[in-house]
């Protein structure tokens, strides 16, 4: 099977398994990763918002534009990467997404990393990082690449503020800039 066919095969196996059932009937639709599945970089963020809910595609919105910003910046193109979500369900009034919820997606997208199989997955924020670096605090590991074996999965991450607090908190938004633009050399060095 190609990894397109098994990459929907997560998404089928996700609906049969009626995963979050109760979030599942306040969302819109599924939002499954996209970009490219043959991505050697794969980011992961919290769940989907408004817009991601209403098309299908993950970071669309307001965070996702700014994402998409920091990719030029960087030199890198979305097309180029695979970006995906832990929860594939938006959470009502855009709340964060629960740990019964994380806990419950967290299979499928370690399914969905192994289809992609990438060299490094960036985590945007606490809550997609918190599984792969559970002890961590992001304030003291953000942009610091991480080598972890993990339910199967071994690679690099490195964790980042999510695009949105650094929108909603200017504070953050030069750090997530200057800790985006070492991602390059962080891959290069690899």
């Amino acid at each position: 099977m190609d990894k397109q066919s098994q990459l929907d095969q997560v998404r089928a196996d996700i609906l049969q398994d009626n995963i979050c059932a109760d979030l599942a009937l306040q969302a819109t639709q599924l939002v499954m990763g996209d970009g490219n599945i043959n991505a050697d970089i794969v980011f992961i963020g919290e769940a989907p918002g408004k817009k991601e809910d209403e098309r299908g595609i993950p970071f669309i919105g307001a965070a996702g534009t700014f994402l998409g910003q920091m990719l030029e910046a960087a030199g890198m193109v979305r097309s180029d990467v695979y970006i995906t979500n832990i929860v594939k369900y938006r959470p009502p009034n855009n709340r964060d997404p629960s740990p019964t919820e994380k806990k419950a997606f967290w299979p499928y997208l370690l399914k969905e990393l192994g289809i992609i199989n990438p060299k490094v997955i960036i985590t945007l924020g606490r809550h997609s990082m918190e599984y792969f670096l559970p002890d961590a605090k992001i304030g003291d590991v953000h942009g610091q690449p991480h080598l972890v074996n993990l339910d199967g999965f071994t690679g690099t991450i490195i964790p980042l503020y999510h695009p949105a607090a650094a929108l909603y908190n200017g504070s953050l938004r030069q750090t997530l800039i200057d800790d985006f633009m070492t991602v390059p050399d962080i891959i290069a060095g690899l």
